[in-house]
């Protein structure tokens, strides 16, 4: 693959949609082709899988978190081999607002499930495939989910309590600790300008 592979990662609220959209529009302007897309989502499976992960149900139906984290690598699956690995075979620059390291804060460090059974569960579902850089959009819990009126939060960010946000947050600062030459950590509580003045430098720094 002769492409780059950028993750935007971070809690709830981060801001990691909007920051990947400006990252890519900033990309374009300087004449890289850049391709957006996003966990779970991005093709037309990963849209259904992103209805039955995300969406609040009439009782808020419970999802264990081995099956939440089977689901969102059944669509990480498909988003690989239908966008992210054409793209990169391609030399195109692809920016993806979350990837697997997802799964491992949530399901992982938030749930409770065994790191390495993810990692393995993630492996066959990417190829192997890992970011060349992952942009860590650090926020507290009690700023970013206060960033989203009641009826616009996800099931995450309705039904999971506030222990459990703190537990991701921590899990992705020590996976950014594990591995300081792919992961750069921006504080994402402040203006979303001076946060993609980071999230920009970062990403020219490997391109």
């Amino acid at each position: 693959m002769n492409g780059r592979f950028i993750t935007l990662e971070g809690p709830e609220g981060a801001g990691k949609t909007l920051q990947a959209q400006r990252l890519v529009a900033a990309l374009e302007g300087r004449g890289h082709r850049a391709r957006l897309t996003r966990e779970p989502g991005g093709t037309g499976l990963g849209e259904q899988i992103r209805a039955i992960v995300l969406a609040r149900g009439a009782d808020d139906a419970f999802i264990s978190a081995r099956a939440d984290a089977l689901l969102f690598n059944a669509a990480r699956a498909q988003l690989v081999a239908e966008v992210i690995g054409p793209a990169l075979a391609a030399g195109d620059v692809v920016i993806c607002a979350r990837f697997a390291d997802s799964t491992l804060a949530y399901q992982g460090y938030g749930a409770g499930l065994p790191l390495d059974e993810l990692r393995a569960i993630a492996a066959v579902a990417t190829g192997g495939l890992v970011p060349d850089l992952t942009v860590l959009l650090d926020v507290s819990p009690e700023v970013g989910l206060a960033r989203k009126p009641e009826d616009a939060r996800n099931r995450f960010e309705a039904t999971f309590d506030v222990d459990f946000h703190r537990r991701v947050r921590d899990g992705f600062l020590e996976l950014a600790r594990q591995e300081p030459e792919r992961w750069r950590v921006v504080g994402a509580e402040r203006d979303a300008d001076g946060v993609f003045e980071d999230v920009l430098a970062a990403a020219s720094a490997i391109l």
